[in-house]
């Protein structure tokens, strides 16, 4: 397996930045930071242009994967979090301020693959999915007797990943239990590369023939990637649009923390995901606390308007109430 950096393909228009630097300064001490998953990064770009547009506030956002984004707000290093992993107990009590989890929206795991001399469809069954991710089939032929006599080769997010973990979890149930989900996943075969962005994992997937990878599906399309079909439940071949992510999601119920039990969709497309913000119930100073609360109601009530456009789902209308409320009574001015 190789580690290798690979410029990016796709790229941040405003609010995020491959490398963050998070300080103390006076000068930056009342902008929100945030950082987390690359799963919502398109969302909360897009959520920073027309908040600033708006209401005249910036913040920062680095995409730093979820088990990053998570590790940086348990110490306190920045205001909010972006996560599609639900927190361990054990991160849960090492964050001193106390947790509010938010859910933003809903999304969608892309398998994308280039394959250089082949136009049609790839189908990926749920048998063919498990095999690619364990090395039991490792030439394209295997796949189609039509492709290509070609290796498969595998990138995989090298990092502490809700994305890995998305997957990983879907081929935990689809094979009982064999694959275990995780967040940093041994493989048990040799991958092709292991990257810790999606867009460098979107670039050299684009850059090498033979290629498969997964990516949030924003980055997929934004690099112009192929991506797979995958059967779901239902035994059909399902492409990761937003009707096939609503169908997915359409039953999500929540707990009374705002986390969700394992998604298991039986129609629709299988590989989704719900991303929460995290949000500390203790802020040191009424600004950053204002500032908090504002952006959050937003993003639950306006900001909702703009999901759908690039391919996410909206948090349920019945949900939005209560976590108005949790946001406005449960985060508060830390005592002195």
């Amino acid at each position: 397996m190789k580690i290798i950096k690979y410029p990016q393909i796709f790229t941040t228009t405003l609010v995020a930045a491959t490398t963050f630097h998070f300080t103390t300064n006076a000068a930056f001490a009342q902008l929100l930071r945030g950082a987390g998953d690359s799963f919502a990064q398109p969302l909360i770009e897009r959520y920073s242009q027309e908040y600033e547009k708006e209401t005249g506030e910036k913040f920062k956002y680095s995409a730093v994967g979820s088990g990053g984004g998570i590790r940086l707000f348990a110490r306190n290093s920045v205001d909010f979090g972006a996560t599609t992993l639900i927190p361990t107990p054990i991160e849960i009590n090492e964050m001193e301020d106390g947790l509010l989890t938010v859910p933003m929206a809903g999304g969608t795991l892309a398998i994308v693959y280039y394959l250089k001399e082949v136009s049609s469809d790839v189908k990926l069954s749920r048998e063919q999915l498990a095999k690619i991710f364990t090395g039991k089939i490792s030439n394209w032929q295997q796949i189609n007797s039509r492709f290509p006599n070609k290796k498969i080769q595998v990138v995989v997010n090298s990092e502490n990943s809700g994305t890995s973990f998305i997957l990983t979890k879907y081929l935990q149930k689809i094979t009982g239990g064999k694959i275990l989900a995780s967040r940093k996943p041994e493989w048990g075969f040799r991958v092709y590369a292991a990257l810790s962005q999606d867009s460098e994992i979107a670039g050299e997937v684009r850059r090498v023939d033979g290629a498969i990878g997964y990516v949030q599906t924003n980055v997929a399309l934004a690099n112009k990637l192929a991506i797979a079909s995958i059967e779901n439940q239902a035994g059909n071949y399902i492409k990761p649009t937003l009707e096939e992510t609503k169908k997915a999601l359409a039953n999500i119920k929540f707990q009374q923390d705002f986390t969700t039990e394992d998604i298991q969709p039986e129609n629709g497309y299988p590989l989704v995901s719900l991303t929460w913000l995290l949000v500390h119930k203790k802020y040191p100073n009424q600004d950053i606390l204002q500032k908090t609360q504002n952006l959050l109601t937003w993003i639950l009530t306006k900001g909702q308007s703009l999901n759908e456009d690039l391919g996410y789902t909206k948090v349920p209308e019945n949900a939005t109430p209560k976590l108005i409320e949790a946001v406005k009574n449960e985060v508060k001015l830390q005592p002195y």
